[in-house]
């Protein structure tokens, strides 16, 4: 089914943004991993895991509209060095992708195109979800202080 071509366009802009989050969250994932922070470790590949799964719904969406997915564009990695910095980062990830989303969301409605509006509504979703969590990992580094946070996200045997 031939697609509109904006649409496929935003749909790729999109798949941009996953394909660069997969690579930043597992990323971060492995730093904290290293550190031994399981908890962060656990949700960040969780995210990468389920960002990859979002681009190939993308992938097969383009397809689908008889467009050509875009895998060799990716975005800049905003990679910490330390935890708060880290979630920062990933925040800032976050609130870059949200308007684009919304606007991608709005074009498929305009065009009537209805699949992709709802693989990019059940996207934005998750991505709201994922910065409340963020916002909630701040919270607690505020009022907990960042020494009680990092041992709260060590797993014990």
């Amino acid at each position: 089914m031939k697609g509109d071509k904006q649409v496929v366009a935003a749909l790729n802009e999109i798949l941009t943004y996953e394909l660069t989050s997969i690579n930043q969250y597992f990323l971060h994932a492995r730093m904290f991993k290293n550190w031994g922070l399981e908890k962060l470790n656990n949700k960040s590949y969780k995210k990468s895991i389920k960002d990859m799964k979002q681009a190939d719904q993308l992938i097969e969406r383009v397809l689908f509209l008889e467009g050509l997915p875009n895998l060799q564009m990716l975005g800049k990695l905003m990679i910490g060095e330390e935890t708060i910095e880290m979630l920062k980062c990933d925040m800032t990830f976050q609130n870059g992708q949200i308007p684009l989303l919304k606007n991608a969301i709005s074009l498929c409605e305009q065009k009537q195109d209805f699949v992709s509006r709802d693989i990019l509504e059940s996207i934005l979703s998750y991505e709201e979800d994922h910065i409340d969590w963020i916002e909630t990992q701040e919270y607690q580094i505020t009022n907990m202080g960042i020494e009680n946070y990092l041992q709260a996200q060590v797993e014990e045997d």
